[in-house]
């Protein structure tokens, strides 16, 4: 599935749970978070922008990369598809993304017995 796009934030649960989690909590923002995504093949571009702020990575599908955490650390991994869905192991969560009737779908899971799941719904716009 191509996730070349622009998409705008339409719902999310567990937000503020989740940040706490991993310890961002004044992190949070009431901004509709806007995710850009461009792919080219397996190389792919995503960014996401609020007001004042943007996070941006670049990675291949099945190559090992250097990421950027959302406070700017940098880490490496092997970013995957699988079904159409990317997965990327963050230091404190697995992230993973997948297009469902033309929506962007992302879910970020800590890990543990009381892991969080933050799932984010954004819709093409």
């Amino acid at each position: 599935m191509a996730f070349t796009g622009k998409y705008e934030l339409e719902s999310q649960e567990n937000y503020e749970e989740f940040l706490e989690e991993i310890g961002l909590l004044n992190a949070k923002t009431d901004h509709k978070v806007v995710t850009e995504v461009l792919q080219d093949g397996d190389s792919v571009t995503w960014t996401q922008t609020i007001p004042n702020f943007t996070w941006s990575n670049k990675f291949t599908v099945g190559q090992e990369c250097e990421l950027a955490t959302m406070m700017g650390s940098k880490f490496k991994t092997t970013v995957t598809m699988e079904g159409g869905k990317i997965s990327i192991q963050f230091p404190q969560y697995h992230f993973t993304a997948e297009i469902v009737e033309d929506k962007l779908i992302m879910n970020c899971i800590t890990p543990g017995e009381k892991g969080v799941t933050f799932k984010r719904v954004s819709k093409r716009i």
